[in-house]
C-alpha cells in the first residue's frame, strides 16, 4: 500500500510541474522576498516622528504562490488559467487586498488564447497600464522603493480588478494592444462600481514604449458608498483601489466617486545602460458623498538608470516628481537607490534605499502640511521628509 501511495503521488507533482503530459501542464510557482528595514521619520501612535526598524517583505517582488497552466485544444487554440495568492512572509497570513482577504487575491482568471487572434481572460485580473506601461519603469526592476508616492497611479500594482473582461492581442511588427471592462454586476446600475481600460505597447529594437488609460468608478449607491470600511471605497466596486495602503497622501480621497489614470512611459537599452522616463496624470473626483469638494488632480514625472554591472550586479537610480493641484496644492520629491545581484537564476540580494521631501498642503485637507509617505508602503511621517533603507534576499521557484 505505501509503494501505491507514493506512485500516486509521484504522479499528482509531475502533473503539478507540467511533465506528466505533453499537451497540457499545470505548473506551481512562487517569489519569497524578505528584508531588515529601517524608516526614519515614522508617524507612532502619539503622532510623533520614531525611528522603526523591522522585518519587511515584498520590497521587489510581492510574496506569491500560484498555479497557472494550459490545455492544447487543437487548432492553435489553448484553455489557460491562473490562480495566485499573496501571503504575509512575516505572519503567514494571506495578503489583504481592499480591506478583505482573498485565498487567491493577487490574480484568479480563466481564458482562451490564440497565436493568431490573441487572449481572452475572465475573473479577477491586473489593468493595462500594469501590464504594458509598468514593466517600462524602475518600479519593474527595483520595486515600491520606486514606485509613486501614495501610488496615485498604481505603478505599484497596488490595485487589482474584479469582475474584469479582458482582451490581449497578439504582437503585430512590434504592436501589441489591451483593453479590459469589469462589470459592476449592480441591477439597474450598470455603470456602478464599474472599471475600464485600454493599453498599447510598441517595440523595435532596443526601445519601447507604451500608454494607456484606466477608470475605477466607486459605487453609485449611497448605502454601499456610506457603509464602506475601507476610507469610502465601497464594496460593490469591481477595482480594489490605490487605498488601501494607508497613505497619508491618498487617504483623505478614498471616498471619490472616480478615478482617472493616464500614463505613458518609454525605454531605451544601450549596452549596459537602460534609461526610462514615464509621465501620469490621475485625477480623483468626487460627488455628493465625498469627503472633499473639487477634483483632485496629480501630475507625475518619473526617470530611472540601470546599470548592468555585469551579468550579475544591476545598479538603478531613480527619480519621481509628483504635484498634486485641486482643493489643495502638494510637491513630493523622491529619490532612489538599488542593488541587485543574483547568486543564482532563482535568488538573489538587494539594497534599495528611497528619500522623499514633501512641501504644500496635504491632498484633500486643506490647511493640513503635506506630509510624506515613500512609494506604497503606507508608513506615514509626521513632518515633510521620509528615508527608507531596505536589505533583502528573493527566491524564486
Amino acid at each position: 500500500m505505501k509503494r501505491v501511495a507514493l506512485s500516486t503521488l509521484s504522479l499528482a507533482l509531475l502533473a503539478v510541474t507540467g511533465v506528466a503530459h505533453a499537451q497540457s501542464s499545470v505548473t506551481l510557482y512562487g517569489v519569497i522576498d524578505e528584508s531588515i528595514q529601517w524608516t526614519h521619520n515614522t508617524t507612532d501612535a502619539n503622532g510623533n516622528n520614531k525611528n522603526l526598524v523591522g522585518l519587511a517583505g515584498g520590497n521587489l517582488s510581492g510574496n506569491r504562490w500560484g498555479v497557472k497552466g494550459t490545455e492544447d485544444l487543437g487548432g492553435g487554440l489553448k484553455a489557460i488559467f491562473q490562480l495566485e495568492s499573496g501571503f504575509n512572509i512575516n505572519n503567514g497570513k494571506f495578503s489583504a487586498f481592499n480591506a478583505n482577504t482573498e485565498i487567491f487575491g493577487r490574480q484568479a482568471y480563466v481564458g482562451l488564447t490564440h497565436d493568431q487572434y490573441g487572449t481572452v481572460t475572465l475573473g479577477r485580473q491586473y489593468d493595462p497600464l500594469v501590464d504594458m506601461v509598468q514593466p517600462l519603469t524602475g518600479d519593474n526592476y527595483f520595486g515600491s522603493q520606486f514606485a509613486t508616492p501614495g501610488d496615485v497611479d498604481n505603478n505599484d500594482n497596488s490595485s487589482r480588478t474584479n469582475n474584469a473582461v479582458k482582451y490581449v492581442s497578439p504582437v503585430l511588427d512590434g504592436f501589441q494592444f489591451e483593453g479590459m471592462y469589469a462589470l459592476g454586476g449592480v441591477a439597474g446600475a450598470t455603470g456602478s462600481g464599474q472599471s475600464w481600460g485600454a493599453a498599447a505597447t510598441y517595440g523595435i529594437g532596443s526601445f519601447n514604449a507604451a500608454a494607456g488609460y484606466f477608470r475605477m468608478d466607486n459605487s453609485s449607491s449611497p448605502a454601499d458608498r456610506l457603509a464602506a470600511t475601507n476610507g469610502g471605497w465601497a464594496a460593490g466596486a469591481t477595482s480594489d483601489n490605490v487605498f488601501y495602503d494607508g497613505s497619508v497622501i491618498t487617504s483623505s480621497l478614498a471616498s471619490a466617486k472616480s478615478v482617472g489614470i493616464a500614463s505613458i512611459a518609454t525605454q531605451y537599452v544601450a549596452g549596459p545602460f537602460t534609461f526610462a522616463i514615464r509621465y501620469s496624470n490621475v485625477q480623483f473626483k468626487p460627488d455628493g458623498f465625498s469627503a472633499f469638494a473639487s477634483t483632485e488632480r496629480f501630475n507625475v514625472g518619473g526617470g530611472f538608470l540601470g546599470y548592468q554591472v555585469n551579468p550579475a550586479l544591476l545598479l538603478g537610480l531613480g527619480y519621481i516628481y509628483t504635484h498634486a493641484a485641486g482643493e489643495t496644492s502638494s510637491t513630493y520629491h523622491q529619490v532612489s537607490l538599488g542593488a541587485d545581484y543574483n547568486l543564482s537564476k532563482r535568488t538573489d540580494l538587494y539594497a534599495v534605499a528611497a528619500y522623499q521631501h514633501a512641501s504644500g498642503t496635504q491632498p484633500g485637507e486643506p490647511g493640513v502640511n503635506a506630509g510624506a509617505s515613500i512609494g506604497s508602503y503606507g508608513i506615514n511621517s509626521a513632518s515633510n521628509s521620509q528615508e527608507l533603507v531596505s536589505l533583502g534576499i528573493r527566491h524564486k521557484f
